[in-house]
């Protein structure tokens, strides 16, 4: 089956796989030297705001300051966030919603990585109802809490997309 301009409707992403693809695209510009994250939040397959780990704007990255403080404490993946310069990509893609008036309404938030209790507690807020993830993140109460809340939680693979 072709759509009118000839391309093959079978080989077309997934809704799912779509956004996630964006997602890789959006982790492209973490500055983080750590892990590179990217979330976009999606309502009505319409892309609300998108984000990824770094910064604050206007303040230097880890890799302008020597490298990563919490490397250089041997700071545990999952534990003490706050010893990090980064916001996450979750946190920028609501803030970046904030600053530009965007409503945030029963959203799906897409992330490279499932989020940290800290970007849970803001998806719950922020009137997330699913979020689809790709990489696992060693935090049991973030899944306890968005559980909690109802919120679908859904391990993308690109893999199972054929």
């Amino acid at each position: 089956m072709s759509d009118s301009n000839g391309v093959g409707l079978d080989r077309r992403p997934s809704w799912d796989a779509y956004f996630m693809e964006i997602c890789h695209v959006v982790a492209k510009r973490s500055t983080c030297l750590r892990r590179q994250v990217g979330a976009v939040l999606v309502s009505d397959r319409r892309i609300l705001s998108t984000g990824y780990n770094g910064a604050p704007k206007g303040m230097k990255h880890c890799a302008d300051l020597g490298g990563c403080y919490r490397e250089q404490m041997k700071v545990p993946s999952g534990e003490r966030q706050e010893l990090c310069r980064a916001l996450h990509a979750e946190q920028n893609a609501i803030i970046q919603a904030a600053v530009h008036g965007v409503k945030l309404e029963n959203v799906t938030a897409y992330c490279t990585t499932m989020p940290c209790v800290t970007c849970a507690k803001m998806l719950i807020n922020a009137d997330v109802r699913r979020i689809v993830y790709e990489a696992e993140y060693p935090d049991d109460l973030s899944r306890q809490m968005l559980e909690e809340a109802g919120v679908e939680l859904v391990r993308w693979s690109a893999e199972d997309q054929g």
